[in-house]
């Protein structure tokens, strides 16, 4: 047998006797010959994308092996995997950025191949040439290929010769601080610094103003070199009102190369993409085809294999789109692409890497209606979306279907690390045009519910109900030009929501006694025999809640037929709820039936809050503590504080200095990103309480202020 290999499609022809004329004829066929995909691959990465690739591994057959740092020992990715190997403590660089350890276990685990997932080692020119030295298929593109790509200088390079073009820039070798700014200067502020092998906002810096140059460097290098290991950065014009469109390419080995349309992620917090959706809305046809064309022209360039995404920054008032840079990996929000296409990317990629055509090649592509990605974070979108940090205590998530789909490394009573990224799930949607994806997505987000730490779901609730979101009006500064709107002052309480949540106390408290009864074998129990019973208070049970200052009061009164009624009292209004009748569902939530309207709400206590899941969203109650518990726990305000478990990276003053009101004076670490903290006062800093390296605890004080001390000793005084 004979085989051509063709870009299109393995043509094969042969002699073969006919068993019925014993003569031999000639064949010819057209049929793609493939081959084999893996028995086993390595996994190396954690979260919800080593679940999601195992996923379509198990669909195929394929076995998987996974790698754990102690912090992750009974994640969910170990769980499902057919075996798992730990390979370290908590932090990444003694985990999983460790190749060494990762070849190992793929050679003891006999994995004939590694999927880097994406972050960690996926965009690493070095460990994939490790991997072809050791004859382990690394699922990605060739060394060659990253490295090019990998630095957003060469990168630019190769672009401008490709005829893709580029923003204006520098790029080049010169790292010299003077020289970079005033590079600055000539580009014209404001700027953009970026790690030339910076991604996920990681080493990205806006700088406003020369005075502001010096320390933001700083802050990119030092970021850079612990994400990236090189602090190189290049430095561009930022465009004021950009969108970041970005086009989903595939290659094989055989020469075909495919782009599968662009995903608009203009949407961002802290330069990270929050909220994704495919296709980018208000582009013409031949925009979305010259975007696709140059993609697919960028790849080529550097003889690109596999799956990886052409990102462009567009300028929003004449729509000329330039080349930003190329992550050479499966994006996090390669979801969205799949669900317009009708395609799984994963397999798409074990394909190519065991040396299979692409699956379609361009004609075969369509897209089909429209898809949006929700990250849902653990981070408080109120305090400047700093990340957070405990137990899932609580989760309850959209039911899954052909419209909706979850994407986790996460369940109920797991904890998020500060070690790694604070995503804790992709909310991923799909509709057959933008608005009725939309309101897939809504409804969607009205279902996620999640207690034990702050996730951004009510801020992605606001945002995906904007009037110009809806419209598809977005570009990368949306949420600081709409910032009123998406940080609008609660709605007025509902005194119903707080009867149900009182329902939902009084009926536990009742279940709680009546079980502690039965454990007792006490049939004879009052308890038991009277729900409605309580010593000393017979037939109401008082509750009492608080709402930032406003004080709520609660009275739940049992009545003989078994219903009740509810006086919710607020600074403003008395409300009462007669003939309520009400019984718990299940562990988190609480069935009543108030002025002849049935509710179903989770309600679910953690501390001294109750978490009310109620139709105009989450409201948070706090239950007030006994005064004799509290006496003394009042700390001063004003001080400088952590805002978040962190590590402390940087001090850059001591006790003497004097300050000026927005100076900086430490630099923090959490989830892989660095936090600035500046002064709040013009002062002398008379305490510095914590070391370069210490691992510090949410709301813990920095920095004491002279200013600050002598009123306290004042005070002792």
């Amino acid at each position: 047998m004979t085989t051509f290999m063709s870009a299109r499609a393995a043509f094969r022809w042969g002699t073969t006797i006919n068993p019925i004329s014993k003569k031999p004829f000639r064949w010819y066929s057209t049929e793609i010959e493939r081959k084999p995909l893996f028995d086993k691959i390595l996994i190396a990465n954690r979260g919800e994308i080593a679940c999601r690739i195992m996923r379509t591994a198990k669909k195929l057959g394929i076995k998987t092996v996974a790698v754990f740092s102690d912090a992750d020992r009974n994640a969910l990715h170990v769980k499902m995997a057919d075996e798992a190997y730990n390979i370290g403590p908590a932090p990444s660089a003694e985990s999983y950025l460790k190749a060494d350890k990762i070849i190992e276990i793929a050679r003891k685990s006999g994995a004939q191949a590694i999927h880097p997932g994406y972050g960690f080692l996926s965009e690493n020119a070095g460990f994939a040439d490790r991997l072809a030295k050791e004859n382990i298929t690394f699922i990605g593109p060739p060394a060659s290929a990253m490295t090019s790509m990998g630095s957003k200088s060469e990168s630019k390079f190769i672009m401008q010769a490709a005829k893709v073009p580029v923003v204006p820039g520098y790029h080049g070798e010169n790292q010299d601080d003077a020289f970079l700014k005033a590079e600055a200067a000539k580009i014209g502020y404001p700027v953009l610094i970026k790690a030339v092998k910076g991604g996920g906002g990681k080493g990205m810096r806006i700088v406003d103003t020369p005075e502001d140059f010096d320390i933001m460097l700083e802050s990119s290098r030092r970021e850079a070199m612990k994400s990236f290991s090189d602090d190189k950065v290049l430095v561009e014009k930022y465009l004021v009102t950009p969108r970041h469109v970005e086009v989903q390419v595939f290659a094989d080995t055989l020469g075909n190369a495919v782009y599968l349309f662009e995903r608009d992620c203009s949407v961002q917090r802290r330069h990270q993409k929050i909220l994704e959706e495919a296709p980018a809305p208000g582009l013409s046809e031949e925009l979305r085809r010259e975007l696709g064309e140059k993609a697919v022209a960028a790849a080529k360039a550097v003889n690109y294999v596999g799956a990886g995404t052409v990102e462009f920054i567009m300028d929003n008032t004449d729509q000329k789109f330039y080349f930003m840079e190329m992550n050479t990996r499966l994006q996090v929000e390669h979801p969205i692409t799949e669900m317009i296409t009708d395609t799984d990317l994963v397999q798409w990629q074990l394909e190519v890497a065991a040396g299979n055509r692409l699956p379609k090649l361009q004609g075969d592509l369509k897209k089909d209606g429209w898809a949006f990605e929700a990250r849902i974070y653990a981070e408080n979108p109120n305090n400047n979306f700093l990340p957070d940090v405990g137990p899932l205590l609580h989760v309850k998530t959209p039911e899954a279907s052909d419209s909706v789909r979850l994407e986790t490394g996460f369940v109920q009573g797991d904890e998020i690390s500060v070690h790694y990224d604070p995503m804790i799930a992709k909310l991923v949607v799909h509709g057959e045009n933008r608005t009725a994806a939309l309101r897939v997505l809504r409804k969607a987000l009205s279902e996620y519910e999640v207690v034990g730490l702050n996730t951004n779901i009510e801020f992605l609730k606001t945002l995906a109900s904007h009037p110009a979101f809806i419209a598809g009006e977005v570009e990368t500064g949306f949420i600081k030009k709409y910032e009123g709107d998406m940080f609008k002052p609660a709605p007025p309480l509902d005194p119903a929501t707080v009867a149900q949540a009182s329902l939902s106390m009084v009926l536990r408290d009742l279940e709680a006694n009546k079980q502690a009864a039965i454990a007792a074998n006490d049939a004879t129990s009052p308890f038991t025999l009277s729900p409605g019973l309580r010593l000393n208070q017979i037939s109401e049970q008082k509750l009492a809640f608080k709402l930032e200052d406003q004080d709520v009061k609660v009275g739940v009164e049992f009545n003989r037929d078994g219903t009740y009624n509810v006086r919710v009292e607020t600074p403003s209004k008395t409300t009462t709820f007669n003939k309520v009748m009400a019984k718990l569902a299940d562990e988190s939530s609480v069935i009543a039936e108030i002025e002849n309207r049935m509710y179903k709400t989770s309600v679910v206590q953690e501390g001294d809050q109750v978490h009310v899941f109620a139709e105009e969203g989450k409201v948070t109650l706090d239950v007030p503590q006994p005064k004799f518990l509290t006496v003394g726990k009042e700390e001063k305000a004003g001080s400088l504080r952590t805002p978040m478990p962190c590590k402390i990276s940087q001090v850059m003053c001591k006790p003497g200095d004097k300050v000026v009101k927005g100076q900086a004076l430490v630099i923090l670490e959490a989830m892989k990103m660095e936090h600035i903290i500046k002064s709040p006062i013009d002062g002398v800093v008379s305490d510095v309480f914590f070391n370069i390296g210490d691992m510090v605890a949410e709301n813990k004080s920095l920095i004491a202020f002279e200013e600050e001390k002598k009123e306290e000793e004042e005070i002792s005084a």
